[in-house]
């Protein structure tokens, strides 16, 4: 039997993401309100200096959401080293995101939901919708943030942790968790300010069986623009 190498650029199946691209090489007009499609994944790149903002119109709707330094990709947004810059595991209005080299890329400067989002959980992938017994193929994040990058001429050099936005995963006091329904409100959104040249992936999140995104709600969409400072 053939080993199984695993590829992170390589995904398991294809949606429309693919064929999403903001522009051939993700530059984006400034001030332009993009929609990312229910189950589906978006590329930007960013200059320093630069605002993205990210809007959840439905307020129940999860965003994955990832930075990789431009042009460097194998350095991103890590979560466990902004655990450690951070000293909590819940990012808030003032913190700085740090890479896996430990370099701020991300100054997060408003939140206008109650501020729960999570960084512990892992993207979703076919194999975690396998596990959650559903056959055949399933959109997930993973496979969102490769063919997001792919669609602008990039490949993911990895599959980094993501900051799940909007994402309520409450931790009780012995390190247990639990899958909640967002608290977010509709229309509310984050803005982040670009630290360094940066390519910012977003997904919305496709989870219809777990309560992530709400409960008795199919995923949505959501929405994001760049501007400059």
């Amino acid at each position: 039997m053939t080993e199984h190498i695993f590829d992170p650029a390589q995904p398991d199946g294809r949606n429309a993401t693919i064929d999403s691209a903001i522009s051939a090489d993700g530059r984006p007009e400034y001030g332009h309100r993009y929609v990312i499609e229910a189950r589906t994944g978006r590329a930007v790149r960013c200059q320093a200096g630069d605002l993205v903002t990210v809007f959840n119109p439905s307020g129940h709707q999860v965003c994955d959401f990832w930075a990789f330094r431009d042009p460097n990709l194998p350095e991103y947004m890590s979560m466990a080293h902004s655990h450690t810059a951070l000293e909590s595991i819940m990012p808030k209005v003032g913190d700085k995101l740090v890479s896996n080299a430990r370099t701020p890329l991300l100054e997060f400067l408003e939140d206008t939901s109650p501020g729960i989002h999570d960084t512990v959980i892992a993207a979703c992938d076919l194999p975690r919708y396998r596990d959650l017994r559903v056959e055949g193929y399933h959109d997930n994040c993973t496979d969102n943030l490769r063919m997001a990058l792919s669609a602008i001429g990039e490949k993911a050099p990895a599959i980094p942790a993501p900051f799940n936005l909007w994402m309520n995963i409450p931790v009780d006091g012995h390190g247990g968790t639990q899958w909640a329904a967002p608290v977010a409100k509709p229309n509310d959104r984050v803005v982040f300010r670009a630290l360094v040249d940066l390519i910012v992936v977003m997904s919305a999140c496709p989870q219809d069986i777990t309560p992530i995104n709400g409960v008795g709600v199919v995923p949505s969409e959501l929405a994001f623009c760049v501007d400059r400072n």
